[in-house]
């Protein structure tokens, strides 16, 4: 399995809604952060969409990826038939072996029976670009909703991408999720987190933790997923409560990034053709 990294492994320092920093993270600065921590793989997502970019653009990031034999996973958001048409045309350009996708966008909350259409109809241009599309469970459909999706479709090239955290948007537990849903996935979101009650006692709060720190016991999740021999690629993707100011959390954000990344490099789960973040500090 691949180890990776997202552009929303630096959520903050692309920049999130009402807190854009000076200077934010491009998609070339995140494909040179995966080249200088020796990482193999990375996932550009729906805060750094690629379709913005002009055909120059593209062609030039395309370069550094093919040069530096990255894996690179593409992520969008918003399935129509329309932008998942225009998206897999964007992976397939970039040699992208999944497309990861949240399926709900402004103003767009299709039913489950809307997105087994929208799916099906891809299907060949999927099995032409030879592209995994993987569902990510985030925040509305129950595991049960979302694998009755998949059991409609009934391919191998279409499955989850599995968040360690969305799903309790959903009122659901990742013990529940994964017991569900593991059979599927395709990709894995590692995102560590804590739940802990509130001083006066009237309610929980839910934070994310470097990863290793928090509530998911890691090595268990990928022994799991190994079972199914579906998932080729983890993705540690990061909620880091912020500090008084953007500079302050974006550094924050870094540090949390190299601490889960010198955890995650000492489990035997991964790829390991490289020295590790742990080697460099």
């Amino acid at each position: 399995m691949f180890l990776g990294i997202s552009s929303f492994t630096y959520g903050w320092a692309v920049g999130v809604p009402g807190h854009v920093p000076l200077d934010p993270l491009t998609a070339f600065d995140l494909i040179h952060k995966t080249i200088a921590l020796n990482l193999k793989c990375v996932q550009i997502g729906d805060n750094l969409p690629l379709h913005k970019l002009d055909r120059h653009q593209r062609d030039d990031l395309k370069s550094i990826i093919f040069k530096n034999d990255l894996r690179l996973e593409v992520g969008a958001r918003k399935l129509t038939t329309e932008n998942l048409d225009r998206y897999i045309s964007i992976a397939a350009n970039f040699g992208s072996p999944l497309l990861r996708f949240v399926v709900d966008g402004v103003k767009y909350k299709p039913e489950a029976n809307d997105i087994v259409t929208v799916i099906r109809n891809a299907m060949p241009d999927l099995k032409k670009a030879g592209i995994t599309l993987g569902i990510e469970n985030h925040d509305r459909f129950k595991a049960s909703e979302l694998a009755t999706i998949m059991d409609s479709i009934n391919d191998e090239q279409v499955g989850i991408c599995l968040d360690c955290v969305n799903s309790l948007g959903a009122g659901e537990g990742l013990d529940h999720v994964t017991s569900v849903l593991l059979p599927y996935t395709v990709n894995l979101h590692i995102k560590d987190y804590t739940i802990r009650r509130l001083s006066h006692n009237m309610g929980f709060v839910v934070n994310g933790m470097p990863t290793g720190t928090g509530m998911i016991d890691v090595p268990a999740l990928l022994d799991q997923l190994k079972v199914y021999d579906r998932c080729k690629s983890a993705i540690l993707e990061q909620w880091v409560t912020p500090e008084l100011t953007i500079a302050e959390t974006i550094l924050k954000e870094e540090r949390w990034a190299m601490e889960s990344l010198g955890y995650l490099q000492q489990l035997p789960h991964f790829h390991h053709n490289h020295s590790s973040v742990k080697d460099k500090v």
